[in-house]
């Protein structure tokens, strides 16, 4: 009879049931969804195109870029489907595919940051021996045991959360399959199963955040020493910009997975959910790029070019 009963495919509830802000909520997000593809294709574009951009931190950036394309792709063209009247069914198979693309490429984010920061501390804090400590062979590596460790990662809380029984109801109560949600749908022990997920995102958050605040550590020490107050200022604007996105990237996690399922309050999950998913990967090319001067020069230079083959 469990068997019979288990579920072969969820309703996702989406961000609101109110017939009146189906239509505007899909002009923003549809809004938020093109910039996001456009900013960050467009930076990696413009780092390939520009031999001057191919260093170790645009080699991070281009990486990070690739990545918000990947895990706001994953959500966010089903929560736009999901404001017109129609279909809200997602199979179970495709409920399992969403959350570990989702949760694979999230968790990259976060050991990418933490290398980006690690780029940083050897360029401000050991300049001299910047070339080799961040050699191309060396950048590679860390990218790929950030994509390595991202989808191990995920294959442990994909596997975590489908090995319950869904019997309950098939509703999800959110946008998109996410552990939360999914786990309050179970009709199994969950416990065993909510400690997996705080023991994993612990590790992964806190491993990664060492990293990111050790860096910045030797950074800020480096940059209370120089002598020069323009370039004192400079430094502390950028790490400002990049400790902002990080403060938002890891609290909205924290926040959604680092508390027991019965403290969750859906409607809170749901505004956590919208910055990490759509929010942050639209701000990300404009936090850690647009505002860099080596980006202007390469973007101005592509309009200067894209001016000359009109004319």
């Amino acid at each position: 009879m469990e068997n019979e009963s288990e579920v072969k495919e969820f309703i996702l509830w989406g961000l609101t049931d109110v017939s009146e802000f189906q239509v505007p909520l899909f002009i923003i997000f549809t809004i938020i969804y093109l910039i996001t593809l456009v900013g960050n294709l467009g930076m990696i574009a413009l780092i390939s195109w520009d031999p001057c951009l191919h260093t170790p931190m645009y080699f991070f950036l281009s990486n990070l870029s690739l990545v918000d394309f990947g895990y706001s792709s994953a959500v966010t063209p089903k929560v736009m489907v999901g404001f017109l009247p129609g279909d809200k069914i997602i199979s179970y198979n495709g409920c399992a595919t969403q959350l570990f693309f989702f949760m694979g490429l999230a968790t990259v984010e976060s050991y990418l940051l933490a290398a980006m920061a690690y780029d940083r501390y050897t360029a401000v804090c050991k300049p001299l021996h910047y070339p080799i400590l961040m050699t191309t062979s060396i950048c590679a590596r860390l990218a790929i045991g950030c994509y390595i460790c991202g989808f191990l990662t995920s294959s442990i809380h994909t596997g975590n959360t489908f090995s319950l029984h869904f019997c309950k109801s098939n509703v999800v109560y959110h946008f998109f399959c996410d552990i939360p949600p999914l786990m309050a749908l179970s009709c199994s022990d969950i416990d065993i199963n909510e400690m997996v997920v705080f023991f994993v995102v612990s590790l992964t958050i806190f491993f990664a955040l060492f990293i990111i605040l050790i860096s910045y550590l030797f950074i800020f020490i480096t940059i209370l020493r120089m002598h020069s107050a323009e370039g004192r200022q400079k430094a502390f604007s950028t790490c400002a910009s990049h400790l902002t996105a990080v403060s938002i990237f890891y609290g909205s996690g924290i926040f959604m997975y680092l508390q027991p399922n019965s403290s969750h309050s859906m409607d809170t999950d749901q505004i956590a959910s919208v910055f990490y998913t759509m929010v942050i990967p639209m701000l990300n090319p404009l936090v850690y790029s647009l505002r860099n001067k080596e980006v202007k020069s390469a973007f101005k230079k592509v309009m200067d070019r894209t001016k000359i083959i009109i004319q």
